[in-house]
């Protein structure tokens, strides 16, 4: 017969009649199983989705004038992920919230907003994300997108993500020209063959 020696101090409330003899101490509860604990949607684990980068606009195209505002901007979009983790259904809502620009020449920024395309007839005029080259030559825009997110878990309520998840974009590959202006004095309804006529 198995005896189960008491600890010190302490006095045994019940002895077990059957199978392996034990007991029960007041100080010595016996560990009640709970619900398990839900997972939570880490950082490590936003900065693995497959996040879309920001797709780079330029106007007036790939070929821009020296001196003059290029308008960049940034194409990205709101993105969700549905996913089972540990056994746990979660909903994941990636943002995006801030942009960081490198235009090529040696300047950067960053902004809040992506900026956007305008009409033909203002190309040329400054804007939130525009950039104005004081060289010509080929120049690598590029840009960072940082993304923050929240998740739910078996649909519930959305809990923000610590942290964020910063991503890059394929760069925009740009020539700057220079614009020449000459003036002639040939009236060319008068001498059709003057120069600048043709």
């Amino acid at each position: 017969m198995q005896l189960m020696v008491p600890v010190p101090g302490t006095t045994p409330t019940r002895y077990a009649k059957s199978g392996a003899p034990t007991c029960q101490f007041p100080d010595q509860p016996v560990p009640v199983q709970g619900p398990a604990a839900i997972p939570a949607f880490t950082q490590k684990e936003f900065r693995e989705l497959p996040l879309a980068a920001a797709a780079i606009g330029s106007q007036p195209g790939r070929h821009t004038l020296k001196g003059a505002e290029t308008n960049i901007y940034a194409d990205a979009k709101d993105q969700t992920f549905n996913l089972t983790l540990a056994g746990h259904g979660f909903v994941i809502r990636a943002r995006p919230a801030e942009y960081r620009w490198t235009y090529g020449d040696g300047a950067a920024l960053t902004t809040t907003a992506p900026g956007g395309p305008i009409p033909e007839s203002r190309w040329g005029e400054k804007t939130v994300t525009s950039h104005a080259y004081a060289a010509t030559g080929t120049v690598a825009v590029g840009l960072t997108t940082i993304f923050t997110g929240e998740y739910s878990v078996n649909g519930g309520p959305f809990q923000a993500i610590v942290g964020t998840a910063e991503v890059p974009s394929l760069p925009r590959t740009l020539s700057i020209w220079r614009s020449e202006v000459k003036r002639y004095a040939d009236d060319c309804n008068v001498n059709p063959a003057g120069d600048g006529c043709s």
